[in-house]
């Protein structure tokens, strides 16, 4: 059965040779986030503060081992819109459309992206497997600090979902920020009546619940 084990050293990755996804200036991505709770965020901005328990957080804790506020930042995203909601409401298997005052936005990207790809060969040739898209997150945040020191020149990960159909997801690092258009190009909330029967559609698709 495949293993997720710790990330080698520095060296180690930085020898072995990357697979690189190349995101050209204009692919659309979609991503979820909610403008109320804990992280409240706007549709612009990287999340400092970390680690959470997402997959891909790169971020240092504290010197307690506790999550803070940093440089470091990150914003997770897909290249379709189910997809973020499969994610993001994973762990009730309810989308609910008004706690925390969710939105859907989606942008097109201002700049290429170079990301890590974690959806071949890479992975088991870096000493990790598949897993590291669905199993461990504690390791699989290890391997994203990995990643991030080992190649500097990366700015993020490409990898799969394994929440809908191996969909392409993208965790992006502060080094992506030029990225990020000063509009988007969709923007709306969950709880927006013009969003209704698209919603219940994805909950369909996914056996979610639509509150």
């Amino acid at each position: 059965m495949p293993k997720l084990p710790s990330p080698p050293s520095r060296q180690t990755l930085a020898d072995t040779a990357t697979e690189i996804k190349h995101l050209e200036s204009g692919t659309r991505v979609w991503r979820i986030y909610f403008r109320e709770g804990s992280h409240a965020a706007r549709w612009n901005l990287m999340r400092g503060f970390g680690p959470t328990t997402a997959r891909f957080d790169h971020h240092l804790p504290d010197a307690a081992g506790d999550p803070r506020e940093q440089n470091r930042s990150i914003q997770y995203l897909a290249l379709d819109g189910i997809t973020p909601l499969a994610e993001v409401f994973q762990d009730t298997r309810v989308i609910d459309r008004h706690a925390r005052s969710p939105w859907l936005v989606a942008y097109e990207l201002a700049t290429d992206l170079e990301l890590l790809d974690l959806t071949g060969s890479y992975p088991t040739r870096a000493g990790a497997s598949m897993l590291i898209n669905c199993g461990s997150r504690p390791r699989a945040r290890a391997w994203s600090r990995a990643f991030y020191d080992a190649y500097p020149r990366i700015q993020g990960i490409y990898y799969a979902s394994c929440m809908y159909k191996s969909s392409p997801s993208l965790a992006l690092y502060e080094r992506a920020a030029a990225a990020i258009p000063e509009r988007p190009s969709f923007h709306r909330a969950l709880s927006d009546q013009a969003l209704r029967l698209t919603l219940r559609n994805a909950a369909v698709k996914l056996n979610y619940l639509l509150l």
